[in-house]
């Protein structure tokens, strides 16, 4: 089975950086993808997709550190959906995240794209680098 997302968007608001109680670092910010195209009637098209993405760790760290509002980043990671009951309906409530394994400031330096990128230990890039090794 594979659970695989792979997005290029622009951040929809600055990521929101908070701990966990045993001190893990979780990131959580907006990403806006689109897609334009032309219809039959030769009309142009225009469709926004928003998603939820959540990091964890140093990655969330260096989110915090470096990402912010209207930046495009190239995220990497799966998709994991939360449930819930409404409290007011009581109706069964739904929530997509991405869970981010990877990601890559795109866009140049002077537009503060940065250009560097940041993969989460366990996965398969290597090890994680040290600040110094941070390409931004």
């Amino acid at each position: 089975m594979i659970n695989k997302v792979i997005l290029i968007g622009n951040l929809g608001r600055d990521p929101e950086v908070r701990s966990t109680a045993g001190g893990t670092a979780v990131a959580k910010f907006s990403l806006a993808t689109s897609r334009k195209w032309t219809n039959r009637d030769g009309q142009k098209q225009d469709q926004t997709e928003w998603h939820n993405i959540v990091c964890f760790g140093r990655q969330a760290e260096v989110a915090g550190q470096y990402l912010t509002k209207g930046k495009q980043i190239y995220v990497e990671g799966r998709l994991e959906t939360g449930t819930w009951e409404d409290k007011e309906t009581g109706k069964k409530m739904y929530k997509t995240d991405v869970i981010c394994e990877n990601f890559q400031m795109l866009g140049s330096r002077s537009g503060g794209g940065g250009g560097g990128g940041y993969s989460s230990p366990d996965s398969s890039s290597g090890p994680e680098p040290e600040d110094d090794d941070i390409p931004f």
